[in-house]
């Protein structure tokens, strides 16, 4: 694997745990929403990530495909949950129905904390792992020097 592969592997992480944490903070601060454009309560939304070829020339997947193959993330969507969400006694909110029970967004903030923290230390890992590749492309320049 080349330099030129291992960045374009840590910034597709990047990338991908970027998403998730800003969807992880959408969440989050909607999490007592109860009223939306679309009308309801607020639907929490998760990024859906796969695996992706990084090989980009034909030198590249032909390396590939001889060898193993060499793979990135990527966000492919994001979802929305579309279960009922949870009901809520609350008779003096504006958003009650005639029985007093409010529906309020279908998510924990406990698993989005959780989601956040793992969206972060991933996020710090592929940092990580930038920095020693640059380190690395400097001590080889430094070689010839």
């Amino acid at each position: 694997m080349d330099f030129f592969t291992a960045m374009r592997i840590s910034s597709s992480g990047l990338t991908v745990q970027r998403t998730r944490m800003n969807v992880t903070a959408s969440n989050l601060a909607n999490v007592d929403t109860t009223r939306t454009p679309e009308g309801g309560a607020y639907k929490p939304r998760h990024a859906v990530v796969a695996a992706i070829p990084v090989a980009q020339t034909f030198g590249e997947v032909l390396a590939d495909k001889l060898h193993t193959q060499t793979t990135g993330a990527e966000v492919v969507t994001i979802t929305t949950d579309e279960g009922p969400g949870r009901l809520v006694y609350d008779p003096t909110h504006p958003d009650s129905n005639q029985d007093g029970y409010v529906e309020m967004p279908n998510l924990s903030v406990v698993n989005e904390m959780v989601n956040m923290v793992t969206a972060n230390r991933s996020y710090e890992a592929n940092v990580s792992a930038m920095q020693s590749l640059k380190q690395m492309a400097k001590s080889a320049f430094e070689i010839g020097a």
